[in-house]
């Protein structure tokens, strides 16, 4: 009797994981172009100040207000240079408007500009 009882609690355990595997299974396409579609979209640059230039470790250290497109809250962080030129158009204390995104794993500053 415990035997069975204990085959009917494991059916039922595993029961919705297999529905859930088998939906998104279904919709798996459907999310592949939602992916698309999201990266697809032009980003929001941020407005930022310079606090750092790191040359040698090509980073860039910039106070920043929230990054939608990473859903992050703004705060103060290094970023790699997407470009190794645009450390030379920086300095601390500009103010610049910016676009990061995720690059193998790491932050990086894809697109920038100084604001006067």
């Amino acid at each position: 009797m415990k035997i069975k009882l204990l085959l009917i609690a494991a059916a039922c355990l595993s029961a919705p994981a297999a529905f859930a595997q088998n939906t998104h299974d279904a919709h798996g396409s459907h999310g592949a172009h939602m992916m698309a579609d999201a990266s697809a979209k032009p980003v929001a640059p941020t407005e930022g100040t310079v606090r750092k230039v790191d040359k040698a470790a090509g980073k860039i250290t910039i106070a920043h207000g929230p990054l939608e497109n990473l859903g992050m809250p703004g705060m103060t962080m290094a970023f790699r240079a997407g470009d190794a030129a645009m450390l030379d158009q920086v300095k601390a204390g500009d103010k610049i408007r910016f676009v990061a995104e995720r690059v193998d794993g790491a932050f990086s500053v894809k697109q920038l500009e100084v604001l006067k």
